[in-house]
């Protein structure tokens, strides 16, 4: 009789696991793979214009879309570790470095209107033997927020805002 609990024990238990294990086996064989890239329109008013790199260093102007509400603009580049990033700015630039990483454009962008300045990013450490605009891989990044207006009518940006923000003041659906 005891045998027989023992063996109806085992039994139960290995049924339980067996249950417990289809799932498991599902997770992990339910995987796929892919390559390629993906554009996720978040709304963005924005685009990045980058001409030719020359000499090292790209050249950036960020324009407003045709349909585009007046916005604040801001902008960053990244690259891989073994070629450092500079941002060249001149003196009395409409771009100004913020404490974040970011740069920040100072005039309000209108639908298709460009940043009068061109935001430049250039390459330090360039080995000798490299070739001009060959070797390196940097990726420039933009974002915009709606001009906002406080209580005396001057007008701001609220970069803490999220898309979701964003959809509903513009009566989107989440």
């Amino acid at each position: 009789m005891k045998r027989k609990s023992i063996l109806t024990a085992i039994l139960a238990l290995a049924l339980l696991a067996a249950v417990a294990i289809e799932p498991a086996v599902a997770y992990f064989t339910a995987s796929a793979t892919n390559t390629g890239a993906v554009t996720i329109d978040v709304g963005n008013r924005t685009k990045i214009d980058e001409p030719d790199v020359v000499d090292w260093v790209k050249h950036i102007v960020v324009t407003a879309k045709d349909d585009s509400v007046p916005v604040y603009v801001r902008a960053r580049a990244y690259s891989g570790s073994t070629y450092p990033l500079e941002y060249v700015v001149p003196e009395g630039s409409k771009w100004t470095e913020g404490d974040d990483g970011w740069w920040y454009y100072e005039d309000i962008l209108n639908a298709g209107e460009s940043t009068e300045e061109e935001f430049l990013v250039q390459i330090t450490n360039v080995p000798k033997d490299a070739v001009d605009g060959n070797t390196f891989n940097v990726s420039v990044v933009s974002e915009d927020v709606p001009v906002l207006y406080d209580e005396d009518g001057n007008p701001y940006a609220d970069w803490t805002l999220t898309y979701k923000d964003l959809n509903a003041e513009e009566g989107g659906n989440d």
